[in-house]
């Protein structure tokens, strides 16, 4: 996996290539694309998104951009864009997003990880390996000790991502996040560093 990040910060921002897929940050100019691949899921998503029910106003897409990279200089997210290369594309076109949130440092120093893929990329192996680079971003580059996915227990494409990599089951959590105008019972799983010495990679390698 190549990696570059800035000089000015010590890993924000930062992009991860593997093979054809790239995880990037967001920024202002993919408006156009990133806007046209979120009408075009809208249905696709609507189930499985969490929702702000107290939420006043809705951000603008420039306001959401700076909010996310406030939040990385701030130790807090990296919110990725999931890019792939396309041989019809003059260059890598937007798939989706990843977005590592909640990072707590201190004793903690456990993280939660997020996704979402465009319905023409579903079934690709885009998100496990995404996760994947994800994960080793956090436990090799930021030294975090536990990662967590939460997950709707009838959302069987994101029961198989975390499948694929050997998340852990840690159960149920009732009402856990607001979503599609209810609260929404999920599934935690989880993974300390301890447990994945060879990489998530390697172990998506591994699982064939």
């Amino acid at each position: 996996m190549l990696l570059t990040m800035s000089r000015l910060a010590p890993w924000w921002p930062a992009t991860l290539e593997s093979g054809d897929i790239l995880l990037r940050p967001l920024k202002v100019g993919d408006h156009a694309e990133w806007s046209a691949a979120r009408r075009r899921n809208a249905e696709w998503l609507r189930r499985w998104e969490a929702t702000q029910p107290d939420y006043g106003r809705a951000p603008s897409f420039r306001e959401m951009v700076r909010g996310l990279n406030r939040q990385a200089r701030a130790a807090q997210a990296l919110p990725w864009v999931i890019a792939v290369r396309d041989p019809r594309a003059a260059r890598p076109v937007i798939a989706g997003q990843v977005t590592v949130s909640a990072i707590t440092w201190g004793s903690a120093k456990n993280c939660s990880i997020g996704y979402w893929i465009d319905s023409e990329r579903a079934g690709q192996g885009i998100v496990p390996r995404a996760v994947a680079m994800a994960g080793d971003f956090c436990f090799g580059e930021l030294g975090l000790h536990r990662i967590e996915i939460n997950i709707r227990p009838e959302n069987t494409p994101s029961l198989r991502v975390v499948e694929k990599l050997g998340f852990r089951d840690e159960g149920e959590r009732r009402a856990f996040l607001h979503i599609d105008g209810q609260w929404a019972d999920h599934r935690t799983f989880a993974l300390t560093n301890e447990e994945v010495r060879d990489g998530f990679q390697a172990r998506l390698e591994a699982f064939g």
